[in-house]
């Protein structure tokens, strides 16, 4: 029961308990969640990299609440995970990720880019909320199915291929797939599609809509790294992953649109 007679923008009071509006709710957790992992002096993020997961956090729970930042969440400490696999193998043979995979600024937003402009979205064209949904979750599982393709490929893929030509290259070449890392990819992708689905973001039929989405996004990743990465400077990684996680997103977002204009 409200117990309160005047509804506040920033809080109403609720059976006694005062519950914030989302963004307030957002700020409030991400400052206690910052706070904890500059105490524990966590390696997940570098300093500049755990303020802007702050602002990243404050964004998605504003825009989608626990909903949406369960996603993030799950990504972010799968991905965490992933990236620590093999590590001592991968730094010996010159392949891991930087600082041993703490992310800063500009892997977090090389991931997670797409994903927070589809949040906003929702909130700005509520009349397209349901695509930009799907397109949310896609992105994230896009990253996730990227994550896991190229770091278990890069762990224990026990042959690699150039994309471009399918002839073997050493593992953490630009370009290279494996059996190990596609297995690995759709598994990481089904489990973030699988979880929009289970808290609401979207229904059943954008599941299969979000594996095929991401798996065709980190085929065009792989062309894009074994054909142009090498090339041009300033086609970093970081935008490499924004490029991959737009076309999973965009790929996901015309596939429903597709899928509701047929069944109008």
């Amino acid at each position: 029961m409200i117990r309160c007679c005047q509804y506040s923008r920033r809080a109403v009071l609720v059976d006694g308990i005062l519950l914030l509006n989302p963004w307030w709710m957002g700020v409030l957790l991400n400052t206690v969640l910052g706070a904890i992992a500059l105490l524990t002096r966590q390696k997940l993020l570098t300093p500049a990299g755990l303020f802007h997961a702050w602002l990243l956090g404050v964004l998605i729970w504003g825009t989608l609440s626990w909903q949406g930042y369960l996603i993030v969440m799950v990504y972010f400490l799968v991905g965490s995970a992933v990236t620590r696999l093999g590590m001592t193998e991968k730094e010996a043979a010159g392949i891991a990720e930087k600082r041993s995979g703490a992310r800063g600024p500009e892997n977090v937003w090389g991931s997670a880019f797409t994903g927070t402009v589809c949040a906003l979205l929702v909130v700005l064209l509520p009349q397209w909320r349901e695509l930009f949904l799907v397109a949310f979750v896609a992105s994230f599982s896009t990253k996730l199915s990227d994550t896991c393709a190229s770091e278990v490929g890069k762990a224990y893929g026990q042959r690699t291929f150039l994309i471009t030509t399918l002839q073997p290259v050493p593992r953490g070449t630009e370009g290279a797939v494996s059996l190990e890392g596609t297995l690995a990819g759709l598994v990481g992708a089904t489990a973030i599609a699988l979880l929009g689905w289970s808290v609401g973001l979207m229904g059943a039929i954008a599941i299969p809509i979000c594996i095929l989405a991401a798996f065709f996004a980190n085929l065009v990743e792989s062309l894009v790294g074994a054909t142009l990465q090498g090339r041009y400077p300033w086609l970093s990684n970081e935008l490499v992953n924004g490029i991959n996680t737009t076309v999973g997103a965009g790929l996901a977002m015309g596939a429903m649109a597709l899928l509701q204009y047929t069944f109008e």
